[in-house]
């Protein structure tokens, strides 16, 4: 059992309690969060609540979240975006809204239950039951290309492969406010946030290395067309180097303002380049993904609203 508080600050006052929760506990989702409050494991001032209770500031939140029991992860039939496959390894373009591996609360509509039906039998198992063939991780709202490893082999070779820096990782991302230099290097330590579970920050403090390189493709005046590229890769780490910087991304509810300039989803940030060696042949394979469309529709707003 793991216990938490949480100490309401005047931002989140009215709040629906389960849609903060959802929110700032990583993998915990909102009906997760509503089946523990039914459960009476979260309270407010000591006082048994409802998941509809809004939030007031100074509200003590206490919580417990029992430890994950072992469950079997089922196979669906959920299409995926194929780029290439072999015996060894599949590479998969990642729609946004897509959580990646199940976790407490949040056991169905993974990309592990796709691959589960997609090559049953045929993923690495490295990382557990939970992560079968998850050699790296991008956040639900962001889309495009990740790897995965189909055997222990190349799970264990594209895994040293990440830890040498080697694998290139190239995103796009539209950002805020105009960055006036035309390219720069974030080499700032992230964390676990020491006040906010969910979030992580720059921080000296059990932290680990983190590195990204920028270059800005198109200014919009109040917005910025950039390229990131990961050295290291650490949890959220160019949604919190943007942010760090003074430019976080477009729909980043997390990092960025809670009021969007526009309807979305989830940030505006996609991996669209990836490179590697094959595990098994050493022969250099890289593969590029366009932007999904939705992507390019707000770019071309901005565009036509910069032009005026």
């Amino acid at each position: 059992m793991n216990s938490y508080t949480y100490v309401i600050g005047a931002e989140y006052e009215g709040k629906r309690i389960d849609i903060y929760l959802s929110e700032i506990i990583e993998d915990c989702s909102r009906s997760y969060i509503q089946k523990l409050i039914e459960e009476e494991k979260i309270k407010v001032n000591n006082r048994i609540i409802k998941s509809n209770y809004k939030l007031k500031c100074n509200d003590l939140i206490s919580l417990e979240i029992p430890d994950e029991t072992p469950m079997e992860i089922l196979a669906e039939d959920i299409p995926l975006d194929i780029l290439y496959e072999d015996k060894d390894i599949i590479v998969i373009n990642k729609a946004q809204g897509m959580v990646v591996h199940p976790a407490a609360g949040h056991y169905s509509g993974t990309l592990v239950n796709a691959l589960l039906f997609h090559c049953p039998n045929e993923l690495s198992k490295v990382n557990g039951p939970l992560r079968p063939g998850i050699v790296h991780r991008i956040d639900k709202d962001t889309s495009g290309i990740m790897i995965v490893a189909k055997n222990d082999y190349a799970h264990n070779e594209l895994s040293l492969q990440l830890k040498k820096y080697s694998v290139v990782r190239k995103y796009i991302a539209i950002v805020y406010n105009n960055i006036i230099d035309d390219f720069g290097t974030v080499d700032a330590p992230v964390g676990r946030h020491p006040k906010d579970r969910k979030k992580m920050t720059v921080i000296n403090k059990n932290s680990k290395k983190a590195i990204t390189h920028f270059t800005v493709l198109e200014r919009f005046g109040d917005f910025t067309l950039i390229e990131a590229s990961l050295v290291t890769g650490r949890t959220h780490q160019i949604r919190v180097h943007m942010k760090y910087l003074g430019h976080p991304i477009l729909g980043d509810y997390t990092y960025g303002p809670k009021k969007q300039p526009f309807k979305l989803n989830g940030q505006m940030l996609h991996a669209r380049f990836l490179a590697f060696n094959h595990p098994s042949t050493k022969e250099y394979m890289e593969f590029k993904t366009p932007v999904p469309e939705y992507f390019e529709d707000v770019i071309n707003i901005l565009r036509k609203k910069n032009q005026k």
